[in-house]
């Protein structure tokens, strides 16, 4: 590449990481506003957080034809490649991310009653969990730490346990009192959405190693989530 194309692509790049920012930044708020609307039954809240999901698929689309426009005209190699490639896929999970937000945010319409304190609680924090790694996940991209990005991927141990957790207790509900059935399983679609945001988060951290290091992080996946339950 002469300075002039190197130039180019720094600019290209620049405009992908900016709205990967703004992909993240909206992922960020609307899995917090979706925890909250869900922990306080509050539908108002919800129904904006569906509404605003689409804000994150057009962004989506712009990263996307952003990625390939430049493709097509730089022809990147190596590491500028991945560049490209990796920010292609972190688009994709915080696309994910937003769905699964949008989709814990419809669950409150269905949620009648006021919850226990203690599952509330744990909802709550769950929703704060899952937020940190987020955050911590896309400052690691944007600083282009892996070391910060693997500490993620470790993290994504505690939010499944705590999942774990919430389901036998929400399981414990049911069998005391069948008429909280169609809530609880709600609320547990609910946290497993929240449970797969880890793991989308996770996706993000192997993608910044793979950028750092051009190689794919290996070892299995930490994973303490014993239930099978599959969100909907």
């Amino acid at each position: 590449m002469t300075d002039h194309t190197y130039k180019a692509y720094d600019e290209d790049l620049g405009a992908l990481k900016t709205l990967l920012a703004r992909m993240g930044g909206l992922a960020e708020e609307q899995l917090a506003r979706a925890t909250d609307a869900l922990s306080r039954r509050d539908g108002k809240l919800a129904d904006q957080v569906i509404a605003d999901d689409e804000k994150i698929d057009a962004l989506e689309r712009e990263v996307e034809e952003k990625a390939i426009l430049t493709i097509a005209k730089r022809q990147p190699m190596a590491r500028d490649l991945r560049e490209i490639i990796v920010a292609i896929r972190i688009a994709s999970d915080l696309e994910r991310i937003g769905d699964l937000a949008k989709n814990t945010a419809k669950r409150t319409h269905a949620v009648s009653e006021a919850l226990p304190r203690k599952l509330m609680t744990g909802l709550a924090r769950m929703g704060r969990l899952a937020q940190d790694q987020l955050q911590a996940v896309l400052d690691a991209y944007a600083a282009g730490d892996a070391g910060r990005a693997l500490a993620v991927w470790h993290a994504d141990e505690e939010l499944d346990a705590l999942y774990t957790s919430i389901f036998r207790e929400l399981l414990t509900y049911m069998m005391e009192d069948p008429r909280l059935i169609g809530m609880c399983t709600h609320l547990l679609f609910g946290a497993k959405n929240m449970e797969r945001i880890g793991d989308h988060t996770t996706n993000i951290a192997e993608n910044i190693h793979y950028l750092v290091h051009g190689s794919v992080l290996t070892g299995e996946r930490p994973k303490k989530d014993t239930t099978s339950l599959t969100p909907v």
